[in-house]
């Protein structure tokens, strides 16, 4: 009776546990912070200036699944190689679904295959992919990292053209292929924003659908874009699912509205059977970047904020009994600004010279003007000399003592 009145209580309590973990993780917002997020790691970023506008565990290193498939995509449009033809090796052939089902020695153009690789996340055209443009996928891999780094992203390690979990040693260290948040954000900024081919990235990832043939003409195949987002909310752009075991359901997106681009990454948001978490919780952080942030620009910070002059030692001055000075200018190229919700504010602080010695040159840069939003910078303005001063010479000075003692001859 014992036994069974412990196997009894043993059943309730995992009944309990089970129903509590389908329901969000309350978030310890502040303000107008989002709260009830389902996903385990999540980050909102400005694509304009790459801030990070809100994050929930968004430095924690999780798998990423087929969101790994943005940096094959952008990668292989950056090789240039579109109307060259790829083989599938054995390897290829051999992925797990979701596939297009290549056969060994199939053959294909590289752009059908990147219409593969992002509307229906095909596994097996990723690594044909990564060993036409790296030679190899481990090749693939290393110009993957390499992109990462490049770009930012130190906490992020590929091994997979395609998001399968995955792990491997490194010089006596276990890595595994997994990334951040705020990293995977970073990434689609780069695809959406930086990228030489993100017109082309944005093309193939808003293609409804899509129908090609293999090189040889032998079969057809058809595509259909699986990223909900796209008809979910006015502006969305661009979007990558993604589902492993390991990483749950995933998702990293991005919107244009209101002339902002916001991006959204989430990480382990939710298992099956819960696939529209991640539509809930990319809405719930798009609709807080587009209601509580707005634009400040950063040449509405008042010029007092800097000296507007300096003083200039050993400089030509028609009256020598007064010291000389130099006027500043900021040097103002393209408009800069900056996405800030209510609250936060723009601090400036000058960093330069306070003095200089003649010569001095017209526009010569003697300092800059540094624009922090909590404690990080994100813009910096030249501050230039207005105008030119000479220094004092033996020719000069003797010209002034001709000059004074004439005067004083002829009173």
């Amino acid at each position: 009776m014992k036994k069974n009145k412990w196997k009894k209580i043993l059943s309730l309590f995992l009944a309990f546990y089970i129903s509590m973990s389908a329901f969000p993780v309350l978030v310890a917002g502040k303000g107008d912070e989002p709260e009830n997020l389902y996903a385990l790691s999540a980050a909102l970023i400005d694509g304009e200036s790459g801030r990070v506008l809100y994050e929930k565990n968004g430095e924690e290193k999780r798998p990423m699944a087929s969101t790994t498939k943005i940096m094959t995509c952008i990668l292989t449009l950056e090789s240039g190689c579109l109307e060259e033809i790829a083989e599938a090796s054995e390897k290829a052939a051999r992925m797990p679904k979701v596939h297009l089902g290549a056969s060994v020695g199939e053959k294909f153009y590289v752009k059908d295959l990147l219409y593969s690789l992002m509307l229906e996340s095909h596994n097996d055209s990723a690594v044909i992919l990564a060993e036409h443009v790296g030679g190899s996928v481990e090749g693939f891999a290393e110009k993957m990292n390499e992109k990462a780094r490049e770009i930012g992203c130190e906490d992020t390690w590929f091994i997979t053209p395609n998001g399968l979990d995955a792990k491997e040693e490194r010089e006596g260290e276990e890595k595994v292929h997994e990334t951040t948040a705020e990293n995977l954000a970073q990434i689609m900024r780069y695809c959406v924003c930086l990228s030489p081919a993100r017109e082309e990235f944005l093309k193939i990832t808003q293609t409804p659908s899509y129908r090609f043939s293999d090189a040889d003409g032998k079969r057809e195949f058809s595509c259909q874009n699986h990223n909900a987002f796209l008809s979910m909310m006015e502006g969305a752009i661009s979007g990558k699912t993604g589902f492993t075991a390991q990483a749950g359901y995933c998702y990293v997106g991005a919107l244009q509205r209101d002339g902002k681009t916001l991006i959204v990454a989430l990480l382990g948001c939710g298992w099956p059977n819960n696939k529209g978490y991640k539509w809930s919780d990319t809405r719930k952080l798009m609709e807080y970047g587009l209601n509580e942030y707005s634009f400040h620009s950063f040449d509405e910070i008042e010029f007092s904020k800097c000296p507007k002059e300096i003083p200039v030692k050993n400089a030509r001055n028609k009256e020598l009994d007064k010291n000389s000075k130099i006027s500043l200018v900021r040097e103002k190229g393209e408009e800069k600004k900056i996405l800030l919700k209510e609250g936060e504010e723009i601090e400036v602080s000058y960093h330069g010279k306070k003095k200089l010695t003649a010569p001095v040159k017209k526009g010569e840069k003697i300092g800059e003007l540094r624009y922090k939003v909590d404690g990080e910078v994100w813009y910096t303005e030249d501050i230039l000399t207005a105008e030119g001063k000479k220094k004092i010479d033996f020719p000069w000075c003797f010209e002034q003592v001709v000059k004074r003692y004439g005067n004083v001859e002829k009173n």
